[in-house]
């Protein structure tokens, strides 16, 4: 197959972690025959003070050309420390969003056994935990209209009718893949855009009969989510319960440099590790690559590449068995590697892999 791929590295540790997905993919490439070209572009603050765009037209055509992005992280304390600057970083992420219309962010959560130690919760209730969230990526507040005076601001949650079902579809179209459970989060005693949520997945439940449909406030889903992680298979949720669920799930784990995400939707579908771009450790050679890695995996998976994905996963298995790992996550008195030594020993790995 051949794979025309923009990469967008971004900002903070970004480029460093953008290297070593690549790297990655071109030698899986290499092992199953597949072709890849690569075109980058700029985004975030990188663009903001290159072009005063932090998703410049450029950005956006290079990857409307492009079979997916394989994206890594925005975001710098410059525009963080300053509530009065009208260009963020963080507007070139929701810009790439809106205008590849990506209406579904997937972020798998699972444990590692070999790091359910440094997971927050008792081992107990971790070991096991395998689900995913499914956040509507295009609406809600975050896209809503918005005003800010000195003295009143507000944000405006709109949902249609459209943007409901086609998410609750893609839900319900990964709960019959996996163990044919999904959860509607909402607060629909509360907002009425909930309770369209509420009455559309209602409706939408009996064409697939075949799934257990639960409802859950995004309040008591939080607290479930630390209680009984176990509990859950596929989440679905709106924009902003979405955003937050999915951080407070990622910590499960014990690591968000663990954890890829997918974007989905109309145009070119995203390929991301969930972190952020972590500028302090920008340059340190420390950040974790497995997210980007992994979101490789499910770039390959995306496009029916099954052994592509597989064989990813187990180099990324095999790396934390060997406790080659970056400081974060690395066992106590173990051998230091830097993000440039575990993204080697992974491609490493993947090239001397018998298929």
């Amino acid at each position: 197959m051949n794979f025309k791929i923009a990469v967008l590295p971004g900002d903070g540790i970004g480029p460093e972690i953008s290297k070593q997905g690549v790297h990655v993919m071109s030698a899986v490439a290499e092992r199953f025959g597949h072709q890849v070209a690569y075109e980058y572009a700029i985004c975030g603050a990188d663009a903001i003070e290159k072009v005063g765009d932090p998703f410049p037209e450029e950005t956006f055509q290079t990857c409307m050309r492009a079979d997916a992005v394989l994206f890594s992280a925005v975001g710098d304390p410059k525009y963080d420390n300053d509530p009065t600057s009208k260009v963020r970083p963080e507007q070139g992420l929701l810009a790439m969003r809106q205008r590849l219309g990506l209406f579904a962010n997937i972020r798998p959560i699972e444990t590692f056994d070999c790091l359910i130690h440094k997971s927050p919760l008792k081992n107990e209730l971790v070991r096991g935990a395998d689900f995913i969230c499914i956040r509507e990526l295009t609406g809600g507040m975050y896209f809503g209209e918005k005003y800010q005076s000195d003295d009143r601001a507000y944000d405006t949650n709109i949902y249609t009718r459209p943007e409901i079902e086609r998410i609750l579809h893609v839900g319900y179209d990964y709960a019959r893949r996996r163990k044919k459970h999904l959860t509607v989060v909402d607060k629909a005693n509360i907002l009425a855009s909930s309770r369209l949520w509420r009455q559309i997945a209602k409706e939408i439940a009996p064409q697939y009969s075949d799934v257990q449909t639960d409802f859950m406030y995004v309040d008591n889903a939080a607290m479930r989510m630390i209680q009984e992680p176990r509990f859950f298979d596929v989440i679905v949720t709106e924009n902003t319960f979405g955003d937050i669920l999915t951080d407070e799930a990622s910590c499960i784990t014990g690591s968000m440099g663990l954890l890829p995400s997918a974007s989905t939707g109309e145009h070119t579908p995203v390929f991301e590790p969930i972190h952020g771009s972590w500028p302090q450790a920008k340059g340190q050679n420390i950040a974790n690559p497995l997210a980007q890695i992994l979101s490789v995996a499910m770039l390959y998976e995306y496009f029916g590449l099954e052994a592509e994905g597989q064989l990813i996963r187990e180099a990324v298995n095999a790396s934390l068995d060997a406790n080659v790992r970056t400081p974060e996550i690395q066992i106590e008195g173990g051998k230091h590697y830097g993000t440039k030594e575990v993204g080697q020993w992974i491609v490493d790995f993947i090239k001397g892999k018998a298929l």
